[in-house]
């Protein structure tokens, strides 16, 4: 696979450009505040707007993400999350948009990476994003996700060298993800000044599309970012509503309204 071949996440933003739109990608926790309220939560976000659900798998030890997220991934483990049971239970709720999985590997590994991928193709999950598998030791996996037609989807920071942004953009299927600023996922008040030039260079480098995400979680925030990328994550701010009882299809419709715009967005 690879940015060209058609694909639910291809199709959407072959989509999107048309429309001239920036993408919303919205990450919720799987299992949080339980399952079924989380498979509530992803369908409402979807009638809301929502483009991509990245759906996150909870982890005991989540490097990347702050305390929110954390927050959440702990309060779905008490409750007894586990793959096998939110699988089935998308099973009987299949997602009406694309989605992908977000999960560090180690509940990959324990849940085994043939059945997962297998698992993943019969739920109709788009691809997968393995924020702790270095590029460098993931040829077994995009081989695996690619011979089942999955997009198996890269981090770029903005620490990362041309030469090693290079390598990942042209590895990374379906998409390619910019970290926004370095540190852990969480709501930010105000984007990094250095943010566009960081864009800029990715998108030099990259000929998949580019979603950024961490610290994004205003209207305002994505109005800034159009036409400097193709879509935005949000995650931390959708989870500050769903733990504060806000109304989730509210905040979402209001991020997916700043995303539509008469000036074009970038095209890929």
């Amino acid at each position: 696979m690879n940015a060209e071949t058609t694909s639910p996440i291809s199709d959407l933003f072959a989509s999107l450009r048309r429309r001239n739109e920036l993408g919303l990608i919205a990450y919720l926790t799987a299992g949080y505040p339980s399952i079924d309220a989380s498979l509530d939560h992803m369908c409402a976000a979807a009638d809301a707007g929502c483009d991509l659900l990245e759906i996150g798998v909870p982890f005991s030890d989540p490097i990347a993400d702050g305390p929110t997220i954390q927050h959440a991934a702990n309060q779905a483990l008490a409750a007894g999350f586990t793959l096998t049971r939110f699988f089935d239970r998308l099973a009987e709720r299949p997602l009406a948009i694309p989605s992908i999985l977000f999960s560090y590997l180690n509940p990959l590994l324990a849940f085994g990476r043939d059945r997962l991928l297998d698992r993943l193709v019969e739920l109709n999950i788009a691809g997968l994003l393995i924020p702790d598998l270095p590029i460098d030791e993931a040829d077994e996996w995009l081989a695996a996700s690619r011979q089942r037609g999955l997009a198996l989807i890269f981090l770029v920071a903005p620490t990362t060298t041309d030469e090693r942004l290079a390598r990942i953009a042209a590895e990374s299927d379906g998409f390619l993800y910019a970290v926004s600023a370095l540190g852990v996922t969480g709501a930010r008040r105000e984007l990094a000044d250095a943010l566009p030039d960081y864009l800029q260079r990715v998108r030099a480098c990259a000929s998949a599309p580019v979603a950024v995400g961490f610290g994004i979680s205003t209207p305002a925030h994505v109005s800034a970012l159009r036409g400097a990328t193709d879509a935005v994550v949000v995650g931390s701010r959708l989870i500050d509503a769903i733990r504060n009882n806000e109304t989730l299809s509210q905040v979402v419709s209001d991020l997916k309204h700043a995303c539509r715009s008469s000036s074009p967005c970038t095209s890929s």
